[in-house]
């Protein structure tokens, strides 16, 4: 019998993933995050940048570091402040990592290039403003493999998906939640949804048939929010209630929806668990907003199929956790996951390692991943097009390409979309109309004082207004050059403090 018993130790090249922090001098400090009370997780990370929601008076805000730039944060450091009410989420987009959209109490997303220099002052303008939620708007995530598809939940109960590189919407997924939802997430190839909502269903939506395919009422019995992702292999994985208020985790077969093929208990703490997924290494970490801790499972075939395998402990608890992509890790350190724990004052890197004596690359840890090329655009997609993520290796590292541009080109926006205020009749079919040349400028011609009917304003004559936008031009680029400048003195700083790069 002992023999017997001495089997029951579980194979698995991830038994012994360990995770540590790193040093006091590679975390950002300083930092404010964010009070709100919202179950995101506050944080999005990727190879170039770090992204936190932080308090900010009046509007919502927040802030975004270039990797390298840990230690102290400067209290002048810009902000991405375009928002009216408090950021709720943010996500960077997959395909481009200057490019992060983000989602607000004031019912916008909006979608933000972020340059590779530290700009100087913040950043108020978005590439675009995505208008159609009536409530706020607590969920965003972008289609894992069509350029520019980006998905938002609001308070609405809708879910919309948008083109961003046209400003328009591309789906509306109504009727389908009538309660506030939860969280959304996408399969492997983006070709299904699934989302949790207040009205304890688990749903599996296809949003280009506008159809729910398969749900669950009540994964776990208790009342508190549930969360659910899915799997490489498009199993569902969920995290709940029981009726005890004990935190459960779940996974489930879309082709038995009835039963779990696991249902494990955990502990009686009242944080949401977020899960955070690797289908890499088919690894799922549970990270409880307020939790001190950071949970990890191993997802197999064989029976219980969740297996427990560590507990990463500290002493304080989160406010909320990045999860780095897989092209952003270290694989010379044989470093699986990296996560960036936001407390009240700090964010501090966690690196998960799994031990290897040899210097080699582990070609085991790291099969072929998704890489920052789209797999389809948005309207092959839509048409009903499916593609899996295009893979790279990471055999020689990955290293972040150069900034690229998002161009947003408005499927001409002036043709269902008039101009507010009085349109004034030109005298001559050849002039302008005011009302629109003003408007591209993101004033209305009449906020320069008084109004049409005020016998005492005279309109600017054309030339003027020439000379007004000619001057505003040509400060614009006055002040992207300084910034250019300043950033590339900065960066012979850096190379001053690190000695020779």
């Amino acid at each position: 019998p002992s023999a017997m018993s001495r089997r029951v130790v579980r194979q698995s090249k991830f038994r012994h993933v360990f995770g540590q922090p790193v040093k006091a001098d590679q975390m950002y400090e300083d930092i404010r995050v964010s009070k709100v009370t919202w179950d995101s997780s506050f944080c999005a990370v990727n190879p170039k940048f770090v992204a936190i929601i932080v308090e900010s008076g009046g509007g919502g805000a927040f802030m975004v570091l270039p990797l390298a730039k840990t230690g102290r944060v400067d209290k002048n450091h810009p902000l991405v402040t375009g928002h009216t009410a408090p950021v709720l989420d943010i996500d960077w987009c997959p395909h481009n990592d200057n490019v992060i959209a983000s989602a607000s109490e004031d019912t916008t997303v909006m979608v933000w290039q972020i340059p590779d220099y530290v700009p100087v002052r913040n950043i108020t303008e978005p590439v675009v403003t995505l208008e159609g939620h009536s409530k706020r708007v607590g969920i965003i995530s972008w289609h894992p493999t069509a350029r520019n598809v980006l998905l938002s939940a609001g308070c609405d109960n809708l879910v919309i998906l948008w083109n961003v590189g046209t400003g328009e919407m591309l789906l509306v997924l109504e009727d389908m939640h009538t309660d506030l939802i939860y969280n959304v997430g996408w399969n492997r190839n983006g070709s299904l949804l699934v989302t949790t909502c207040k009205d304890k269903k688990v749903r599996v939506i296809d949003p280009r048939k506008q159809q729910v395919v398969a749900e669950k009422t009540k994964p776990h019995d208790g009342a508190r929010p549930i969360r659910a992702i899915f799997m490489a292999d498009g199993k569902i994985f969920t995290t709940g209630f029981s009726k005890m208020s004990e935190r459960q985790l779940g996974l489930w077969d879309l082709e038995n929806f009835e039963e779990p093929i696991a249902l494990q208990e955990m502990d009686t703490s009242n944080g949401v668990l977020l899960p955070f997924y690797d289908p890499d290494s088919s690894i799922v970490y549970l990270c409880g907003k307020g939790d001190s801790s950071i949970r990890y499972f191993e997802i197999t075939d064989e029976a219980p199929y969740v297996h427990y395998l560590n507990t990463y402990s500290s002493k304080e608890p989160q406010r909320g956790m990045g999860f780095m992509p897989k092209r952003g890790l270290d694989v010379s350190k044989c470093e699986i996951a990296r996560f960036f724990k936001l407390h009240e004052r700090k964010c501090e890197p966690i690196v998960m390692t799994v031990p290897r004596k040899s210097d080699l690359f582990q070609d085991d840890l790291y099969p072929d991943t998704p890489g920052p090329e789209p797999a389809l655009e948005a309207d092959e997609w839509l048409s009903g097009k499916d593609a899996e993520p295009i893979l790279i290796s990471l055999r020689d590292g990955y290293v972040p390409v150069k900034n690229r541009e998002l161009k947003v080109v408005k499927k001409n926006i002036l043709d269902n979309k008039p101009p507010p205020g009085p349109r004034r009749h030109s005298h001559s079919t050849s002039e302008p109309d005011f009302s629109v040349s003003a408007r591209g400028m993101g004033t209305s011609f009449w906020g320069w004082g008084g109004h049409p009917g005020d016998p005492h304003v005279s309109l600017p004559q054309r030339p003027a207004l020439e000379e007004v936008l000619e001057e505003i031009r040509a400060l614009k680029e006055m002040v992207q050059a300084q910034e250019k400048r300043i950033s590339d003195l900065e960066n012979k700083l850096c190379q001053f403090t690190n000695g020779t790069d």
